[in-house]
């Protein structure tokens, strides 16, 4: 479980880069089809709005901490962290519980399910 923890872990952290994030190729590989992401706003977007809007958005400065690996099945894994969140521009970070779901695929590990909840810092 660990090392399958430390997959999933390093692949949501790939998600982070800047440069992961204005590769739509990277995107089509990472992001499952059926994906669902709940916004820090509650509004839910799938697989077509990532691709559209993240490879033109100017990436935060995303680090994250507290990881937790929680194995659902064979081939789907829940991790959940914190994240901050600093966007060009602001003076002050953001701060959020994270959520997301990978699934196995065809071989290879993919997002189908992200959300972000605003909290206070920690």
């Amino acid at each position: 479980m660990q090392e399958l923890g430390s997959v999933i872990i390093t692949l949501e952290e790939y998600l982070f880069r800047s440069s992961t994030r204005a590769s739509a190729a990277e995107l089509q590989k990472l992001i499952a089809d059926d994906f669902i992401e709940v916004g820090a706003a509650g509004n839910r977007f799938g697989k077509s709005e990532v691709l559209s809007r993240l490879p033109s958005e100017d990436a935060p400065e995303i680090t994250a901490d507290n990881y937790e690996v929680r194995r659902l099945s064979d081939e789907c894994v829940q991790l959940l962290y914190q994240a901050t969140l600093k966007k060009r521009g602001d003076t002050d970070p953001s701060y959020s519980r994270r959520c997301s779901i990978w699934v196995m695929n065809s071989g290879s590990w993919q997002m189908c399910y992200h959300q972000g909840t605003p909290c206070q810092p920690f």
